[in-house]
């Protein structure tokens, strides 16, 4: 026999995947799908997710750059605007130049107006003429009657009222009373000691007496350790008293004064 004859005579499945297949998916329909087309289904969906992830940064990446060209557009907006404003602002000021250009040069061109005379000139006023009187005697002229320059008896009249006049100016000055200076002293006198007289002393100070000196006020002030000072107001007229001569008038009186100051010193 040949082979062939012999695989024909042999009892073969050759169709098995097909029931295989068949049966496969007859218990799949009333089964359910096995675990591993569930991991397999797994798998894709892990993989689409994935795909969908993936896609996402795209899309937000599209929507950054889609932001940013805005951003650029408007900022390109805005610098074209301060353009504009600019190349204006040049416009006014060349139209500004040219009109000032244009008067500074017809100022130029003008002629300058004509000073103004400064004061007006005065009158001259003309000398009174004397009359000059010509007497004819004998045929012979006679030089005494002619006087060319005129008399001296006018002179010495302008000479006499330029005296009245300050005579009467020297009179009424002196009736107008003078202010006279004066001036208001606080005096602090020390004693020695705590065992002074104070009551002399003063007695003593307010004898001091000459024209233009008054003595006002007076009272004791505490110094220190029982001492007192004597404090004494006076008024002095300024042209015949001044303070040198009261402290040395004061100082005079050795027993009981031992300095002179000057506490306060105003004009009246």
């Amino acid at each position: 026999m040949s082979g062939l004859q012999c695989l024909a005579a042999e009892n073969i499945w050759f169709d098995k995947h097909r029931y295989d297949e068949a049966e496969k998916r007859f218990y799949e329909g009333a089964n359910g799908p096995t675990t591993q087309q569930q991991q397999q289904e797994g798998q894709g969906k892990t993989a689409q997710h994935a795909k969908g992830r993936q896609q996402k940064p795209r899309h937000r990446n599209t929507s950054s750059h889609g932001a940013g060209d805005q951003e650029l557009v408007t900022r390109m907006k805005s610098l074209e605007l301060e353009n504009q404003t600019l190349h204006k602002v040049v416009e006014d000021m060349r139209a500004a130049l040219q009109k000032l250009e244009s008067r500074v040069a017809f100022l130029e061109k003008s002629p300058a107006p004509a000073a103004a005379p400064c004061a007006k000139a005065a009158p001259v006023q003309a000398a009174p003429v004397k009359q000059v009187k010509v007497t004819n005697g004998g045929g012979d002229d006679d030089d005494d009657d002619i006087d060319l320059f005129g008399s001296d008896e006018e002179d010495e009249e302008a000479e006499r009222l330029k005296q009245e006049r300050l005579e009467a100016y020297a009179a009424k000055k002196a009736k107008k009373p003078t202010v006279i200076a004066k001036s208001s002293i606080l005096l602090d006198v020390k004693p020695w000691d705590d065992e002074t007289d104070m009551g002399k002393l003063e007695e003593c100070v307010r004898s001091v007496q000459m024209d233009g000196l008054l003595w006002g006020a007076s009272k004791l002030v505490p110094v220190g350790y029982g001492i007192k000072k004597l404090q004494i107001n006076c008024v002095v007229e300024d042209d015949k008293v001044g303070t040198d001569i009261l402290e040395e008038e004061i100082t005079k009186f050795e027993d009981y004064v031992q300095s002179v100051d000057v506490a306060a010193f105003n004009k009246i």
